[in-house]
């Protein structure tokens, strides 16, 4: 059976805030997050490549220090934040499931389905 990882909207809010509030810097920490829980290979590869904007970004800006800035290497970093932002807000985490009725104890009278006449159904 496939792992499930249901979120809220205050989780999953609290996490595009983490995206935001570090300017991308920790946009890599929730989908660490949910690849450890859940584990599939598509959300370990969600992180990589986050990491991996990381580590090209780092360097980049490291080695293009104009003291105008780089527009490309801004656009860059709020397309990566927006990205993780839907991406945390409406793909990763699984919708919650609506709650399972408890089947009643053996023997335990219940009420007829839709279309079920009452009484005895074998002696018609």
């Amino acid at each position: 059976m496939e792992k499930r990882l249901e979120a809220g909207w205050f989780q999953r809010i609290a996490w595009s805030v983490l995206v935001w509030g570090s300017l991308g810097l920790l946009a890599w920490v929730p989908f660490l997050y949910v690849a450890v829980r859940r584990g599939r290979g598509s959300d370990w590869g969600a992180f990589a490549a986050f990491v991996l904007y990381e580590c090209v970004t780092l360097s980049w800006s490291s080695l293009t220090s104009r003291s105008d800035g780089d527009p490309i290497l801004g656009a860059v970093a709020l397309l990566c934040l927006l990205t993780a932002t839907v991406m945390l807000l409406f793909a990763v985490f699984d919708k919650r499931q609506p709650t399972q009725v408890v089947p009643s104890a053996y023997g335990a009278p219940t009420a007829p389905a839709q279309g079920q006449p009452y009484g005895y159904p074998y002696g018609r």
